[in-house]
């Protein structure tokens, strides 16, 4: 939902090591990311801030995985790749490396897709990777 960007980021973990100078924060172990309804998972992230403000979230591990609700209670948007990098002040997804997404039924494959959260804009690629690979659902066959 686009509310979410204006909530807190909460985030949770095994350990984190800050790095001030870099302006940076590593998270490490059962990372997870919680912010309104978006919720990020993975073994490892770096938050990335820049005047006492987080600018990006970069997750890694097993693969790291995405979920946020959609607007209307129209289900949810989850998602899956070797990297997911969040972009807090464009509410922008990258989902890097054997990446998946999949809304109200419709699926998305690819080697990058990047999702516009305000937008609600998916655009995909697969430049080493091979083709990028889509189901959608018919009519009336929402996958719920």
């Amino acid at each position: 939902m686009p509310e979410d960007a204006a909530q807190p980021i909460h985030i949770h973990s095994e350990s984190a090591e800050i790095e001030r100078r870099a302006g940076r924060i590593v998270y490490l172990g059962a990372v997870r990311v919680e912010q309104g309804t978006l919720r990020v998972h993975a073994e490892r992230m770096v938050v990335d801030y820049h005047d006492g403000k987080v600018v990006r979230i970069t997750a890694n591990g097993g693969p790291a995985r995405y979920t946020q609700e959609l607007e209307d209670d129209s289900g949810q948007v989850d998602a899956d790749a070797s990297t997911i990098v969040y972009h807090t002040q464009e509410a922008r997804i990258d989902l890097v490396g054997d990446a998946h997404l999949e809304q109200r039924g419709n699926s998305l494959e690819g080697d990058l897709i990047r999702y516009d959260i305000r937008a609600g804009r998916v655009a995909a690629g697969a430049p080493e990777q091979g083709p990028v690979h889509t189901t959608l659902m018919p009519a009336g066959q929402d996958g719920q």
